[in-house]
């Protein structure tokens, strides 16, 4: 398709089509995902608020909201049904990296090499943690979807504003009320007041940085509309999670 005049089209009229951009958006959506879950996923960090003092964060929020604008960008240009086979995409992936992490820090270290200590620190990951954080992301991202999906159809493509921040309300509520629980409730070192704390500090910088890089995601769902030529929108969509055609 060519760059010009932004045409509205049903997402079931799309079918097979070949879209510009699309390979590269998922790309980068699923980069993103494997960062986050390689570098911010299990740490605990600190900002120093005024007047509050020190106030515990996970270090995936760097990552986590590149993600789900990302996830807007793909729900909105392109669709539920794309954004879900990312989703998939997405979610294969972390399976995977989760295996070989675990088969790469299970090989046998050669006897004069002295860094097993420190790849176990770095790569040797919690069951439940790796767990948690697949399912939640499948959870979330499929309800962030979702709910900008049926929003646009509401408000009949208007106000991108309130879609990318109410469905990451909506998907990251979801993403931290599986996650922090699934992962942490009743570890050492995480007291009941520590995971709730976490999962509501997570879930409020999550949706603050959603609403502080609003002028980002209107930039890239301009620019790839008017590269791509369509404005989708996901009237009579199947929206079961449980397929992955578009």
């Amino acid at each position: 398709m060519n760059g010009g005049q932004i045409r509205p089209v049903a997402a079931g009229a799309l079918g097979r089509t070949e879209l510009r951009y699309f390979d590269f958006v998922m790309a980068a959506f699923v980069t993103i995902l494997l960062l986050s879950n390689v570098l911010g996923a299990g740490k605990v960090a600190t900002v120093d608020l005024p007047l509050i003092g020190d106030w515990p964060f996970g270090a995936g929020i760097l990552f986590f909201p590149v993600g789900y604008v990302l996830g807007d960008v793909l729900t909105e240009v392109y669709g539920y049904a794309r954004a879900r086979r990312c989703i998939w995409a997405g979610f294969a992936a972390l399976v995977f990296m989760a295996f070989m992490a675990w088969v790469v820090v299970a090989l046998p270290p050669a006897a004069d090499w002295t860094g097993q200590a420190s790849y176990e620190a770095v790569f040797g990951q919690v069951p439940r943690i790796v767990f948690a954080s697949i399912v939640a992301f499948w959870a979330g991202e499929l309800t962030n979807s979702y709910v900008l999906a049926k929003m646009k159809i509401w408000t009949k493509g208007k106000h991108l504003w309130t879609r990318t921040i109410g469905s990451t309300v909506a998907g990251q509520g979801v993403d931290s009320l599986i996650f922090y629980p699934l992962a942490f409730l009743g570890a050492a070192g995480w007291t009941n007041d520590l995971v709730l704390k976490v999962l509501v500090t997570q879930w409020i910088l999550k949706v603050s940085w959603e609403a502080i890089l609003t002028p980002a995601t209107y930039a890239v769902v301009g620019f790839l509309k008017r590269r791509e030529g369509i404005d989708v929108y996901d009237e009579g969509t199947d929206f079961t999670p449980f397929r992955m055609q578009v």
